[in-house]
């Protein structure tokens, strides 16, 4: 018997390489999108968003899981962090509970676990609040950094790497993710019932994490550069979030917001909270995963 998913997020980073591997797997996908998308077997596509509830309740109608990926990692103040975040996660949890599909895969963030840091966190950990509270049969999962082809976010440092210098923020150590470990990690948690009331913490299964420092001098072998690291103070961070702001106004990357977030000495995973191994281990080596990345752009003309 077919299992059916709707998806939101489905047309990000993370949401492609879901469809993408759901495909493979033999799922049918009911994915949310805001505008056109070309006709593709298996995925039937629902025009709407998370501000629009009767499109939700669409999307999750005939369906046997709602993987719920779409957020808001930037925007210019707390208000537009609860509208995407909280609200959003919200009307996806009602829609699902209107329709009757119990099952919930939540997509949050590690920052969650500080809330007090960033509008981001704190929206993050509201929205892992709402999906507790929902009474749906729910499993959450807090990627940290996620990399991989098709990604804008990360591919800043690797532009950075390409020049041959790396700003990094002050002195710590954080964790990373590949996007097809983490895809296969939400498709096997759809039919999984042991994960349900599960919070999952999930890396590329280096202990203790990458420093600050280890994982720029990974971004060199990525792009074939010898480079040189700078830690940046917070004040500086500071400093160059305001220019980031004025040059690209708002697609500015470095924002006041993720200043803080950044300059957190301490995204490593919980090993305690890493997903077991029975249901998913990370296969993706962290320095070849990020050299496929780099080829990636290579080819899509990003990297020159």
């Amino acid at each position: 018997m077919t299992t059916t998913l709707a998806l939101t997020g489905a047309t990000g980073f993370v949401g492609k390489t879901v469809i993408r591997l759901a495909l493979d797997k033999g799922f049918a996908v009911r994915a949310l999108t805001r505008r056109p998308q070309p006709p593709r077997e298996g995925v039937t596509w629902i025009d709407g968003a998370l501000d629009r509830p009767e499109s939700l309740a669409e999307l999750a109608r005939g369906s046997d899981a709602v993987m719920h990926i779409a957020g808001v990692v930037n925007a210019p103040n707390r208000a537009g962090f609860a509208a995407g975040n909280i609200e959003g996660t919200r009307a996806m949890v009602e829609a699902a509970a209107a329709t009757g599909v119990r099952r919930f895969i939540h997509v949050s963030s590690l920052a969650a676990r500080e809330p007090g840091l960033s509008d981001y966190g704190w929206s993050k950990a509201g929205a892992e609040e709402v999906v507790a509270a929902s009474g749906l049969d729910w499993t959450m999962v807090r990627p940290p950094a996620i990399y991989g082809p098709e990604d804008t976010e990360m591919f800043e440092m690797f532009r950075m790497a390409r020049r041959g210098i790396v700003l990094l923020p002050p002195g710590g150590r954080m964790s990373v993710i590949e996007v097809n470990d983490l895809a296969r990690l939400l498709l096997a948690l759809v039919p999984d019932r042991a994960s349900v009331g599960a919070i999952y913490e999930a890396d590329d299964g280096v202990e203790h994490g990458w420093t600050h420092k280890g994982f720029a001098e990974a971004l060199g072998y990525a792009v074939d550069r010898r480079i040189a690291t700078f830690a940046a103070p917070k004040s500086m961070l500071r400093v160059a979030s305001r220019i980031d702001r004025a040059v690209r106004r708002s697609k500015a990357k470095l924002t006041a917001d993720r200043v803080n977030y950044f300059s957190h000495p301490d995204w490593v995973i919980d090993p305690a909270k890493r997903p077991p191994a029975e249901l998913w281990q990370p296969q993706v080596n962290t320095r070849a995963g990020l050299k496929a990345t780099a080829a990636w752009y290579r080819r899509k003309g990003w990297l020159g």
